[in-house]
Formats: structure tokens, C-alpha cells, sequence
């Protein structure tokens, strides 16, 4: 490459662009998941390597653990504020409930008009077997210092107190959900009640303010900051599950293949 060519590259801006994808804070075979301290060096490069113009996030995730998604929004946040970066975000099939919260941690947000978006809610989920184990006579025995150590024990009946603990619980997280989406979308907002849990398609979601607009990344970041913009992929290191330690590589693949079959039930829910 001659010399004019090389400064004309250097000279053509730089979008770093980081992948979201997959559920938030589920491993699975030779991946570590979306969590904080998987992405933090990833979203570290992506603001301080060679002075981007802009970040863009590209978002594929039905959710999943609401702390890792407030971690890794609030890094994306203090990052931008820190070097003035703006950052876009990009939705694929879905942003939904955490993916959606990783998605308000940009500036503005587009999604294809068909993507899924939304779920601003928060959800326990769980079985009830105590009529399983009492019909084969299966004693269950627990003993606890603590009142509440055997809260939602899956092999009794529920309590309603715990039902009320639980539901404080998940009120709170979901206070705390809607409060980032308000700071975050503002008077782009409809006056409509966004919080419901409920989902839109792409092309509905601009009318709610969820989103800025329909488009997809390349074509958006070339109109933004022109045909010559360098996206530049950045990427993490993946964990081969080949490469796990010994002692324990068992304990290790049977967890994250329950991750994975829990990653799945997320993906269900929107019919992905």
C-alpha cells in the first residue's frame, strides 16, 4: 500500500463495532456468555483503540440476568461519557427485556422493521413438584437456620408470604429496568405504558420512541459518516470447552449445557 492510500485510511473515520449476542449471563460450551467481566476488555478496546469515531453495538439478545445487563450498560455508559464516543446500537431479531436494556445503553437505536423489541419486564420462573414427590412417597427434609433459607423450595407447597417477598423482589428490579429506560429514551417516549412486559415489532417500536428508527448497521454508519468509514469488529477471546481444566470438565460441560437449553427457553419465548 503506498503512502497516499495509507494516510487517506488512516484519514477515513473508524466505527468500532462490538456483537451482543446470545443471553445475558448464560455460558455455554466454549463461550463464557454476555457478562461483564467477559466483555469488559472488548468494550474497553473498542473506546480507546485508535480513536473511534463512533461505537456501534450490534444486539441479538432475548435477555436474561438483569445485574449483568445493568454492569455492562453502565460500563458502555461511563466509556462514552469518559472519551465523548457517541454509540449506536443495531437490533437483529431481538432486544428483548435485558437485550433491550443493553440496547438503551446507546445514543440511538435502530432495528430492522421485523426485529423483536421490547419486554420491559421481569419474570421468576419455576416448577412446583411437591405433588410429584408425595405421589412415589418421597419425603422431603429440610432443616435451616433461617427462616427464610428454604424460600421457593420447588418440593413444597408455595406460602404466600414467600409469593410477596418474591414479588418485591422482582418489583424492584423492574423499578429499577424502567428507571434506565426513561433516563436513557426521555421524550423520545410515548405517552403509552411501555412497561408492561409486552413486545413490538421494529416498525412499531419508532412510534413508541423504543427505537429511533428502522435500519440496518452498514448502510446506517456509511450514511453517517460516509462510504470510505472503517467498521472494524471487535472481538473477545472464546474459551474452547476442549480446553477446560481436568478436574472437573464433567461438572463444567453439564453446567453450561443447562445453560444452553435455558438459552434456548429465552430464544422460545420469541419464536427464534
Amino acid at each position: 500500500m503506498d503512502l497516499a492510500r495509507l494516510f487517506l485510511r488512516r484519514r477515513a473515520p473508524r466505527v468500532a463495532l462490538i456483537r451482543l449476542q446470545g443471553a445475558i449471563g448464560i455460558s455455554r460450551p466454549g463461550s463464557p456468555g454476555l457478562s461483564d467481566a467477559a466483555l469488559a476488555p472488548v468494550i474497553e478496546r473498542a473506546f480507546r483503540k485508535g480513536k473511534p469515531a463512533a461505537v456501534a453495538l450490534v444486539v441479538n439478545s432475548p435477555g436474561g440476568s438483569p445485574v449483568q445487563s445493568s454492569l455492562i450498560a453502565a460500563r458502555i455508559r461511563r466509556l462514552a461519557d469518559e472519551t465523548g464516543v457517541p454509540v449506536y446500537a443495531f437490533v437483529e431479531d431481538v432486544a428483548a427485556s435485558g437485550g433491550y436494556w443493553l440496547a438503551c445503553a446507546a445514543d440511538d437505536i435502530w432495528a430492522d422493521e421485523t426485529s423483536v423489541v421490547g419486554s420491559i419486564g421481569v419474570i421468576s420462573s419455576g416448577f412446583g413438584l411437591d405433588g410429584l414427590i408425595a405421589k412415589h412417597g418421597i419425603e422431603r427434609r429440610v432443616h435451616t437456620a433461617g427462616g427464610s433459607k428454604s424460600f421457593l423450595d420447588p418440593f413444597r407447597p408455595e406460602k404466600p408470604e414467600d409469593i410477596a417477598r418474591l414479588t418485591r423482589l422482582l418489583e424492584d428490579m423492574h423499578r429499577a429496568f424502567k428507571a434506565h429506560v426513561i433516563a436513557r429514551r426521555g421524550t423520545r417516549l410515548s405517552g403509552e405504558d411501555l412497561f408492561t412486559g409486552e413486545i413490538w415489532t421494529g416498525a412499531q417500536a419508532v412510534a413508541t420512541g423504543l427505537i429511533d428508527g428502522t435500519a440496518h448497521a452498514v448502510p446506517k454508519l456509511k450514511a453517517l459518516y460516509g462510504d470510505k468509514v472503517r467498521i472494524v469488529p471487535v472481538n473477545g477471546p472464546r474459551r474452547s470447552w476442549l480446553r477446560l481444566p481436568g478436574t472437573g470438565l464433567g461438572a463444567e460441560v453439564a453446567g453450561a449445557l443447562l445453560d444452553t437449553a435455558e438459552e434456548r427457553a429465552l430464544w422460545a419465548r420469541y419464536g427464534l
